[in-house]
This record gives structure tokens, C-alpha cells and sequence, in this order.
């Protein structure tokens, strides 16, 4: 069954010269941006379900890949994959453990294949060999060992049609061929039992699938408001129970069993402030015996006595972020990563009947006794009277007395999550970490159209980009100089994808509100975004249309360019710096060079980063390394906060910068130098 689905700085305009502000105090070493940005020492540790292997990514040539050892003796790892260049960022057993499978794509297309790899021998086989096709791993049973069942849109780019995949063969087999379905919901016996289908209002209709043919009338029907936070996540294994998590009738979507029998709809976990969010589904019966709610912070609420003394024994033992990853067919052993904040993730082995904990590594060791910072849970209202839950990170030492306040005023990053339909929340940051390090106060809200909170708190959202959505993010920074955070002119914007629209948004729309603003993948024209998502989007264009504009009427169209960025280009007078992969399916390389050339014709500074082998975010450690070294200059001279050198940043990076490297301070020097 699936998881649950969570005075401004000086500027002189055509130069970009900027008098920096004086450098805040850190008491902490200066930290190397690798240490941040770098591969982790071995990340996503998982047991394989027979209980005989463990599995992580971890480098091999400088490139993530998969490692496998004996579960008696880790030290024996090995690689089982020998990726060169574009890194393994998540895999899952077999459920008969003989093989590991992941996905990967190219240079950021978002094309991902499916590809296998035998324990035993190495063997790498390609699961699905199809051009332009994007795989979905649909369902892996803990009853059915021999095959998985996957989705693929060769056929129609829109829909993906339903596989049976045999592990041993490679062998394909069409279960379900898809003309029109968002979604499916299937049971551990791999049938396909329902399909969801959007409706042209936005909302979705979930039809019953028998013997492959779905039924003539929905047998359930949710409204708009109510379809990004409802719908059914998956059977037991007895395939009598299906699980919901559902909104309607209420605001935050709660847990329910529903007897497939009867129809028949029990409650099984709620919050008045958080949806559900999470999920421990017993690996023997695949009944959820555990859930979590996320408002500020993660909280664990045991459904079946069985896994309760577990859970306060994981609590007891561990200090921090607590989670269970994975879990053997026997439910003897499970790896469980604990997230400290102050200190890099690590993951254990826990013996259930011994009740032991076997520390078996630290994903990043080099930030092993370095002065992080903590991260500070807060509420901050917006205007209207919505509340934002909300992370604040300050620079180590200065914050004396530890109430989560600085002793006096710092430079601040506002730093906005992407999506926007996605959250920030309570952890291990290395973003935060990063600027925090520098010299920088750092808050994160989630303001409306964020989730996790409540449909009321996402349709909030609705048609709001650029306006009340923007608005609270005005408000977190008031509240942020209200409470001695930060100072009015010392304020930068910084984020990707919806956080890198809500940079362009803040520097065109409020521009004496920043003071410098850092973009990564974020859409400067609405109209064109809309345009050019993928196929593979259809089930989600209605609501898309509905929760920002729709591009095919008149009114819709207008609004679009009323809240694009790009319209209002000319009245930005704060720098910028924008990252951009070349490949990016979701947010086009157009997006970027766009509002580049339209402020290149009016010589407002900005510098433009671009990365002819990534997609929508930067894959690569050596790009994520040259970009953050970038933009660590940049705000070094926007905002007074410390800067490591250059020195080999680039070395190894794909970036080009085609327009502005002179207004980045030592770029110019360390392009030239890596040319050399």
C-alpha cells in the first residue's frame, strides 16, 4: 500500500555595484560549502524484505550509487550500480529481495526508466527501454513477489497505461489500458480495484475497476475544494479495508477505514490544526497501525498496541525527527533514521524482540561536531488572520539567551519553498544551515496555498500568486522586524520553482522591499508556464486552471500577465541572481531568458547561471556547489554575510553564465579560472 501523501543595499542602476553591509558576528567556523552540498556519506538506508541485505546510496567516483551489504556484516559493502554522471537519487527492494530498482532520467528531462539490478550477480537490466517515456512505479506487494505493476505513457503521453512487470523476465504485460484516469487505486494482490478521473470543473470521480473494466457511474464524486485533499490511498492486504484520507465535511483530511463490504466508514486519526500525513502500515497485514500529523513539528500517534512500545522506545532512545524507513517481511528488524536538527541524520537497526539499536552510519560525518544552528518553530499571521507555522534558523552566538530571538538585528534570507503546493518544515536544513553559517538569519513561512494545513488554508491560495499569496510573505517579514529578527533594509528573497517565482515576484512587484533576490528555476510569465507542462500533467491541468488561471479564457489570461513577473520586469532595481537548467520539463529554459533579456534591455543587473545537464532543481553536487558558491558572494555583497572563496567551486561544474557574471563578485575570476 502507498504512503500517505506534504536602508536597502546602495545600487547603482546598469552597474550592479552595491555597498555591502557590514559583516554580522559568527561565532561558529566558517563551513565548507561541500560539507552542505556535497554527496552524503551514505544516504536512505533499507533493509531488503527478507531481512538478509542492507541498501543505501552512497558515492562511487564521486557519483551516488547504490551500495548493498550483508545485514550481519555492513563493512562488506558493495556498489551494485556504476552510475557516471547523473546520480541515483532514490531506489526500493524487490519484494522478492533478489533485485534493487530504481529510476533515473537524463540531464534533468524528467523521462525517468525503470531499471533492475541483480544482488547477486550486478547484473543492470533496463526494465523499460522506451524513448520519452516517464515510468510510474503504480505498486510493489508484500504478497506478490514474482512482479510489480508500473505505468507507462509511451503509448499517450497524457495517461499511463497499466503494466504487470515480471521481475525475472523483464516481461511487460498490459493490465490496463488508460483513456483518461488520473489515478489508480490498487490492492497487494496487484488488481487494479478504482481509478480516479478529473472532471472538467476541477474536481475528480472515482470509478470502481472490475476484470479491467471500470464501472458506467462514479461511486464517488469530490468537488474542487475538496480533490487535492481526499481520496483513497490504499487496501490491506485482505483487500477488504481500503484507506481514505479524506477532507469533506471538514477542514483538515483525516484517516478512515472503509469496509468494502458494508461501505461502512470509521475514523481512525485526526488534528483540528494539520492534515494527516503519514503512515506505518504493517508489512503482514498492511493495516495502518500508526499515523502522523505535522503542524510545527512531526507527531507519531499509535493506532495497534503492538507498535506503541516501539514507538516510545524509538522516542526514549532517539533525540530528534524519528522515523521508521523500512521494515522486513517478518517485522523483526526495521531501519529507523532519527533527524537531531543540530547535527547530520543518521540511521539505525532495530531489533524489535531484542529491543537493541545498532547505529549503522551518519548520512553527512563531516558536520559531525560543527556549531549548527537549531531551527525555531513559529506562528506568524498574516493580515487577514490566517496563521503561517512558520522556521526561523539564527547564526550560532547570536542568540545569547537561546529564546530564538538574535540580540540584535541580522541580515535575514526569506527563504520560500517550491510547489507552491508543498510545505517547509522542522528539521535538518542545509540551506538553513548554510546561511545561518554565514552570517544570516533564515525564515521559511508556509504561507497560504501551502500543505498540510487544511483545504481551507490551500484554496486560500486560489488565484492568489503574486497577490495575497505574496502578502504573507510580506507579513513574515514585518513580523520579522516587528520582533528584532532583522532589520527593513536588510531583507533578501531567495527559492526555487514557486519560491524562485516568488523572488521575481518580490524584487518586480515590492521592489523596495528586498534588497537582493536569488531565483533557482522559478517562472517569470504564467501565461508560457502554463503552456508548456508536460503531457503527462493532463489529470492535473483542470485544477491547475482553477488555482491560478486559466490560459484559455480572456479573464484568465489577463490575470496570468497582471501576476507574471515578466509584466512588471521594468520596475525591478534590486539585483538578481537566477540558476536555470537547460532541461527543465516543468519550469522551460524560456522562463529564465525571458526576464533575463527583458532586464538586460533596460541594463538592470542580474546575473544568469545556466545548466545545460539539469532539469527542475540541480541534481549534481558539483552544480549545486558552484551555484551556492555563487550566490554566497552575491549575498555577501548584499548583505554583509561571509563568504567562502571560490577556490575549486567550479571546477567540476557544467555551469555557463551567458549574461551578467560581472555582477556577481569573483565570478568573473573563477570562470576564467576554471577556463585555465
Amino acid at each position: 500500500m502507498r504512503k500517505l501523501l506534504v536602508a536597502a543595499a546602495a545600487v547603482t542602476l546598469g552597474t550592479g555595484a552595491m555597498t555591502a553591509q557590514a559583516a554580522p558576528s559568527v561565532s561558529a567556523p566558517l563551513i565548507e560549502r561541500t560539507k552542505f552540498f556535497g554527496n552524503p556519506s551514505r544516504s536512505q538506508g533499507r533493509i531488503s524484505p527478507d531481512g538478509k541485505w542492507l541498501a543505501w546510496i552512497a558515492p562511487r567516483d564521486g557519483v551516488q550509487n547504490i551500495w548493498v551489504a550483508p545485514i550481519a556484516d555492513p563493512a562488506k559493502a558493495k556498489p551494485l550500480t556504476d552510475e557516471k554522471k547523473r546520480p541515483i537519487r532514490s531506489y526500493f527492494w524487490a519484494p522478492n529481495s533478489s533485485q534493487i530498482l530504481f529510476v533515473n532520467d537524463k540531464g534533468g528531462d524528467e523521462n525517468f526508466l525503470l531499471y533492475g539490478v541483480d544482488v547477486a550477480s550486478g547484473v543492470q537490466t533496463t526494465l523499460t527501454p522506451f524513448e520519452k517515456t516517464r515510468v510510474q512505479v503504480l505498486n510493489i506487494s508484500r504478497e506478490v513477489k514474482d512482479r510489480i505493476l508500473v505505468g507507462l505513457n509511451n503509448r499517450d503521453p497524457r495517461w499511463h497505461d497499466v503494466h504487470s512487470l515480471d521481475l525475472a523476465s523483464g516481461k511487460l504485460t498490459l493490465v490496463f489500458q488508460n483513456d483518461g484516469f488520473g489515478d489508480f487505486t490498487l490492492d497487494e494482490q496487484l488488481r487494479v480495484r478504482g481509478g480516479s478521473k478529473p472532471r472538467a470543473d476541477g474536481g475528480v470521480d472515482y470509478y470502481q475497476i472490475v476484470d479491467g473494466k471500470p464501472g458506467d457511474k462514479p461511486v464517488e464524486s469530490i468537488g474542487f475544494e475538496d480533490a487535492g485533499a481526499t481520496g483513497p490511498i490504499g487496501f490491506a492486504n485482505d483487500g477488504n479495508t481500503l484507506y481514505w484520507v479524506d477532507s469533506r465535511g471538514r477542514d483538515t483530511s483525516v484517516l478512515l477505514a472503509q469496509d468494502v463490504t458494508t461501505g461502512a466508514r470509521t475514523v481512525l486519526g485526526e488534528s483540528p490544526k494539520a492534515d494527516v500525513g503519514d503512515a506505518m502500515i504493517n508489512p503482514k497485514t498492511g493495516k495502518v497501525e500508526a499515523y502522523a500529523v505535522n503542524y510545527l513539528t512531526t507527531e507519531w500517534k499509535p493506532l495497534d498496541p503492538a507498535v506503541n512500545g516501539d514507538l516510545e522506545f524509538l522516542a526514549k532512545n532517539l533525540k530528534g525527527e524519528v522515523q521508521v524507513t523500512s521494515r522486513t517481511d517478518a517485522d523483526d528488524l526495521w531501519t529507523v533514521a532519527v533527524d537531531p536538527v543540530t547535527a547530520p541524520s543518521a540511521l539505525y537497526l532495530y531489533d524489535r524482540k531484542a529491543k537493541t539499536l545498532n547505529k549503522l552510519y551518519v548520512t553527512r560525518p563531516e558536520l559531525e561536531g560543527a556549531t549548527l544552528a537549531p531551527m525555531h518553530p513559529v506562528e506568524i499571521k498574516s493580515r487577514d488572520g490566517l496563521v503561517q507555522a512558520s522556521y526561523l534558523t539564527l547564526p550560532p552566538g547570536s542568540d545569547s539567551d537561546g529564546d530564538g530571538r538574535p540580540d540584535k538585528p541580522l541580515p535575514m534570507v526569506l527563504l520560500v519553498h517550491g510547489g507552491p503546493w508543498g510545505r517547509d518544515v522542522y528539521g535538518y536544513n542545509g540551506q538553513h544551515q548554510w546561511l545561518a553559517n554565514r552570517g544570516y538569519a533564515v525564515l521559511s513561512a508556509n504561507f497560504r496555498a501551502s500543505t498540510g494545513f487544511g483545504k481551507n488554508y490551500v484554496n486560500a491560495g486560489n488565484l492568489e500568486w503574486g497577490a495575497k499569496m505574496h502578502d504573507d510573505l510580506l507579513d513574515a517579514v514585518d513580523w520579522a522586524v516587528k520582533s528584532g529578527v532583522t532589520a527593513k533594509d536588510q531583507v533578501a528573497i531567495m527559492g526555487g520553482s514557486y519560491g524562485g517565482y516568488a523572488t521575481l515576484a518580490g524584487l518586480a512587484f515590492t521592489p523596495d522591499v528586498f534588497a537582493c533576490g536569488v531565483d533557482i528555476v522559478g517562472p517569470s510569465n504564467l501565461n508560457t508556464l502554463l503552456s508548456t507542462v508536460p503531457a503527462y500533467w493532463e489529470a492535473g491541468r483542470k485544477q491547475m486552471y482553477r488555482r491560478m488561471g486559466d490560459p484559455g479564457t480572456l479573464e484568465g489570461a489577463a490575470l496570468l500577465k497582471e501576476r507574471s513577473p515578466l509584466t512588471k520586469a521594468d520596475q525591478i532595481r534590486k539585483p538578481l541572481l537566477i540558476g536555470q537548467g537547460a532541461n527543465d520539463p516543468r519550469v522551460n529554459q524560456a522562463e529564465s531568458d525571458q526576464i533575463v533579456k527583458a532586464l538586460q534591455a533596460k541594463d538592470i543587473p542580474v546575473t544568469y547561471a545556466l545548466f545545460p545537464d539539469e532539469g527542475h532543481g540541480f541534481a549534481r553536487p558539483e552544480n549545486n556547489i558552484a551555484f551556492y558558491a555563487t550566490a554566497e558572494h552575491f549575498l555577501g555583497r548584499c548583505l554583509g554575510g561571509r563568504a567562502e572563496p571560490f577556490g575549486a567551486a567550479l571546477a567540476k561544474t557544467s555551469m555557463t553564465v551567458p549574461h551578467g557574471a560581472e555582477f556577481a563578485p569573483g565570478l568573473e575570476a573563477a570562470l576564467k579560472a576554471k577556463v585555465q
